[in-house]
């Protein structure tokens, strides 16, 4: 129930933290996991003091262990370890702190981490976090490389001076934080937010040695994996040996086996590349003379052909053939006038025949009246009548007299 309170009746502070402890109390016992920041075990007292830190999170819990729970653990505990711890958070009115006490301490062994980071990966997987469509190209020659690694590091000397040997004008931005131990996962974290708010920055290199599994843990931290799946610009990551997988490995866009092959994969080499130019110069120049050789080749089969070579002989050749033509149009043209005037001939011989000009000719006369008709007949005509006498040679002019 709440407390009922006000500004005229005010509660007392001591029960405030009453209420505060019971409220913790009633809790009870639970197991908490974290990795140990600070182990203090003092000779001669039965009373240890371990502060829990979780390695996503800038929160810890101090926890009061008898050290004979601590002297029973078969492997010695250290800072830097990740334990299970039985106990009870207890709220202390007295001092106003929160501290839990232990019952029972277990290391958690690389057998139980190995299977923890499986079931975790299958669960990150399943959300498509790993998925192969998520992944972008690098880009081919980025302004500023984003590189988060240890301070001092044999893999920021790896990255930096191979990125150099290879592109002498690469610029960095490096981002020295801990890549080990309980701060490893939230600084990386906060590098990769810094590097991301950066536009100038166009791919991130997270580097780091080899090490025990132990030691890799913070790279394969649910958070850490998370920051690099929704970082803005591509993530290259080169953790750990090549046998090493850590689970962001599995996010990044692309994995390097080594700090010298990330250098490998964000630059280009300017040897190879220069030598990339002068092959494509060299196929594009060979390309260019060929066709060019093909054009003279097949302008010089032109210039060589007949019709090019002498144009006048298939003129003449041409002419000849239409003086054949024409000899044989005039051919055929006086062979048909001559045809149509031998039927012409035949035709005028036989108009003749029946014409009555021959009949005149024979000396015979034909009488017509004054309207041009033929007298067949005496009776056709009066005394007196004027006729006209048609003979061979011409006209007579007639009276009929009786």
């Amino acid at each position: 129930m709440p407390l009922e309170s006000s500004p005229e009746e005010p509660l007392p502070v001591r029960t405030i933290a009453r209420a505060i402890a019971d409220w913790v109390g009633r809790l009870g016992r639970v197991w908490v996991e974290g990795q140990i920041t600070q182990l203090t075990m003092r000779p001669g007292q039965s009373t240890c003091f371990l502060v829990l830190r979780d390695p996503a999170a800038e929160m810890s819990l101090q926890v009061v262990c008898p050290r004979a729970l601590l002297d029973a653990v078969e492997t010695p505990l250290a800072e830097g370890s990740r334990v299970v711890v039985w106990a009870r958070p207890e709220f202390r009115p007295q001092r106003g702190t929160l501290s839990m006490t232990a019952y029972d301490v277990r290391p958690v062994g690389v057998g139980a981490l190995l299977a923890r980071l499986e079931q975790l990966r299958k669960t990150l997987a399943a959300e498509g976090l790993f998925a192969p469509e998520r992944k972008r190209r690098l880009p081919f020659l980025p302004r500023t490389i984003g590189l988060v690694t240890g301070r001092a590091s044999a893999a920021e000397r790896d990255v930096v001076e191979n990125a150099r040997r290879r592109w002498p004008a690469v610029s960095f931005r490096i981002e020295n934080v801990a890549v080990q131990g309980p701060y490893a996962v939230t600084e990386v974290m906060s590098a990769i937010q810094r590097l991301n708010a950066d536009t100038d920055v166009d791919v991130i290199v997270i580097a780091r040695g080899g090490g025990s599994v132990e030691d890799l843990l913070p790279f394969s931290d649910e958070a850490l994996v998370r920051a690099v799946a929704s970082s803005r610009v591509p993530v290259v990551t080169a953790v750990g040996h090549e046998t090493d997988v850590p689970l962001v490995d599995h996010a990044a866009d692309r994995r390097a086996s080594t700090p010298t092959d990330a250098a490998k994969l964000v630059t280009p080499d300017v040897a190879e590349e220069q030598q990339r130019v002068h092959t494509m110069r060299m196929r594009a120049y060979r390309c260019v003379t060929g066709r060019l050789d093909t054009e003279r080749h097949r302008l010089e089969a032109l210039r060589t052909r007949p019709a090019l070579a002498s144009p006048l002989t298939q003129i003449a050749d041409w002419s000849a053939s239409v003086a054949g033509t024409r000899e044989r149009a005039r051919r055929a043209t006086l062979a048909c006038v001559g045809e149509a005037a031998t039927d012409i001939a035949k035709l005028a011989g036989r108009v003749t025949s029946l014409s009555p000009q021959a009949t005149l000719d024979r000396g015979y006369a034909v009488l017509q009246r004054a309207d041009g008709h033929a007298v067949r007949d005496p009776a056709e005509v009066d005394v007196g009548d004027e006729l006209t006498g048609r003979v061979a040679a011409g006209k007579i002019a007639l009276r009929v007299a009786g």
